[in-house]
Parts: structure tokens; sequence; C-alpha cells
């Protein structure tokens, strides 16, 4: 059986005149507030900097020297860090927010579920710094939990343990936007397939696997990048709980604009940031495609 070819759609000139009056307003503002910056930020990684001054100088040559500096050990740890931790924290975040969106939909109250709901929207929205501190005074150097981590060998000073206490924060902030996002899929889901497998011998956890799971792939795949572009973007939370001794790029980039105010550098390494960050979210939506067309 082959497939229809589709055939395209003429649009009258009307129809093109709405499009444009309904998105110009869009587009100029897109153009104005992203696209502006952007090219702003491009052109200063590309001009020299002089050491002492903030930014670079008026018509400073240009250079790719900015980019030539960023090919050391030191910033290759700092990247691979930053990917590591928030791609850990984004699959950890995935399968607590899994069951949790299944149990919101399908097994609590319509009153309680709408409870929930605003419950995880007001984490959502409440301050990272407070969360970041509540993780801090929870499982940092003089948590609640020291005792027991000492008594298990752990050392909080530890940089093992510090990258436990960032990846926690991370989570602890990821698993409220991805449960939001599953909720929208899991509803979706027809429960008569789960009873009509389960009526049929298949035991619950197989049924899930086989029709709950596959069904809700795609959500999942979303909301895994969109806590994965949260993660890798963080800047709080890496630079509270890891202590100085856990970077992510963010603070890095931070440090090359604030402290010591070399903007072309800071410029350089936000591009390098957008570029690694958009090559892993069109890699892993590219394979969700191939998957999806097979």
């Amino acid at each position: 059986m082959t497939k229809a070819k589709r055939q395209p759609v003429a649009i009258s000139i009307p129809d093109r005149r709405d499009a444009a009056l309904t998105l110009g307003p869009a587009l100029l503002v897109f153009a104005f507030g992203f696209l502006s910056p952007l090219i702003n930020l491009a052109i200063e990684s590309l001009k020299e900097f002089t050491p002492g001054r903030v930014g670079s100088v008026e018509n400073a040559a240009a250079t790719v020297q900015n980019y030539y500096e960023l090919a050391n050990q030191a910033f290759a740890s700092v990247l691979m860090t930053t990917f590591w931790i928030g791609g850990v924290a984004a699959i950890i975040g995935q399968l607590v927010a899994f069951p949790l969106a299944y149990f919101i939909v399908r097994r609590i109250s319509p009153r309680m579920r709408a409870l929930t709901l605003g419950f995880l929207i007001t984490l959502v929205l409440s301050s990272v710094l407070i969360k970041t501190y509540a993780i801090e005074l929870t499982f940092g150097s003089v948590g609640i939990f020291r005792p027991l981590l000492l008594t298990l060998g752990f050392s909080p000073n530890s940089r093992e343990y510090i990258n436990i206490v960032v990846t926690a924060g991370l989570v602890h902030s990821i698993i409220p936007v991805a449960t939001l996002t599953l909720i929208g899929a899991m509803q979706s889901i027809d429960p008569r397939l789960l009873d009509a497998a389960q009526s049929l011998g298949a035991p619950g956890w197989k049924a899930h696997l086989s029709i709950t799971l596959p069904l809700s792939f795609p959500a999942l795949i979303s909301s895994t990048l969109v806590s994965l572009t949260f993660a890798i973007s963080a800047f709080v939370i890496p630079m509270v709980l890891g202590r100085g001794r856990v970077l992510f790029i963010s603070n890095v980039i931070y440090t090359r604009f604030s402290d010591i105010a070399n903007y072309p550098s800071g410029a350089a390494i936000s591009l390098v940031m957008l570029a690694a960050a958009l090559a892993v979210v069109a890699v892993i939506t590219f394979a969700q495609a191939w998957k999806v067309s097979r």
C-alpha cells in the first residue's frame, strides 16, 4: 500500500494579508527582542579584548582568538559537567514525573487533581533561590541529613557529594515542569485500552509498558528536552549548591561578563553553549522523527 501524495494547498491573497497582519507584530518583537541581541552577541564575540577595559574598545580588530581560547581542557571539563549533571537530572526528573502524572490523571478525584495541579503550578512559579536554599538546608553541609550521611561514610565536602546535591536541586525544579507537561499526554490516553489489556491477562506492568509508555512517548521526549534545556541553563542552583567547586557554563559566562568584564570572551562562550544545546536538541528531535516515520 502506497502513501497518498500530499498536494500543495494554494493560499489566496486575502489569506496571505491576514496572515501577515496576524504574524507581523510577533515577528517584529522576535526580530528586535531575540535576533538583534543575538547578532550583537555574535559581533562582540569576534572583537579583540584589551585587558583592563570594560568590554571591547570601539573599532576593535576582528579576531577568532575568543573561540580559540575555548579549546582547552578546563572549558571542556565545564561543558562536560554541565551536560552530564543536567542530563542525569533530566532523566531522573522523567522517572519521577511519569508515574506521578499517571497517578494524578487516573488515581485521584477531580477535586484533588485540581488542588494538585495548583500546587505544581505554584512550585513552578516560586522563586528558584528559595527552592535552592531549601535543598541546601536539607542536604547541605549543615542540613538535617548531615548526621545520616556521616554515618554512611559520605563526606558533605567531597566533590561527589556536591555533585549529588546539585543534581538534587535540579531535579527538585524539573519535576513540577515535567509532570505538568506529561499530564496532558496522560489525559489523551483512552483508559479502556489498559483495561482491555489487563482483562486479556496482561499483568499491570506489562500493560503499561505496551500501551501507556508508547502512547506517551512523544510527550516524554518533549518533557525531557524541556527539562534538559532548563538544567543546562541553570545559574542559581549550581552557583549556590556547587559552592564554587561545581561550575556550569552559565556561571562561567556570568564571571566573564561581570567579574572581569571580558565581553568578547563571554559572548563567545554564550554562542558555543547555544550551539551545543541546539545540537543536542536537534539530534533528539531528528531521532524521534525518524522513529515515527518508520
